[in-house]
């Protein structure tokens, strides 16, 4: 059974609780935010706890391992948007001539050999955003693969 958060229930409201509770538990933010690998997260009381109330521990090794990446890249977000990643990334500033993230970076994102590279990669690209839907990217970096990279690559507002 596939993993997918929905933001008004089930795991998605958890998540999304648990997101916007990161703003008065600045300890486990702080904790998320400075770790440098999904290691690190993983081994992370904040990870361990959420682990705990989602269910997590009877899931699939590699679902725990994306969900390291999800908690890993949700402690970095700071307002939560309706704008999908992809449009979050290219949606031009009224005034501005590029995008928040530029072609060459989101396609390096894109191209992502592994996850802990793509942890680094949106993380980076995170405070270039501004604002992003926090459950939409949450389920794209649980799924990440080809179907999604497509979405992504649909989605992003390519300049002429």
């Amino acid at each position: 059974m596939a993993i997918y958060f929905t933001i008004g229930e089930g795991l998605g409201k958890v998540l999304f609780e648990w997101w916007q509770g990161l703003e008065k538990d600045r300890a486990s933010r702080a904790v998320l935010r400075r770790a440098s690998s999904l290691t690190e997260i993983a081994l992370s009381p904040a990870y361990q706890r959420l682990c705990r109330r989602l269910g997590a521990p009877n899931w699939k090794g590699w679902e725990r391992d994306r969900f390291a990446l999800v908690v890993g890249v949700l402690a970095h977000i700071k307002a939560h948007d309706v704008r999908p990643p992809a449009l979050a990334m290219s949606q031009r500033a009224p005034g501005e001539d590029r995008p928040p993230v530029s072609e060459l970076r989101f396609l390096r994102l894109l191209e992502s050999p592994d996850s802990d590279s793509l942890f680094s990669g949106v993380r980076r690209a995170l405070p270039l955003m501004g604002g992003v839907d926090v459950i939409v990217l949450a389920n794209d970096l649980m799924h990440w693969g080809d179907e999604v990279k497509k979405k992504w690559a649909y989605g992003y507002d390519w300049p002429e």
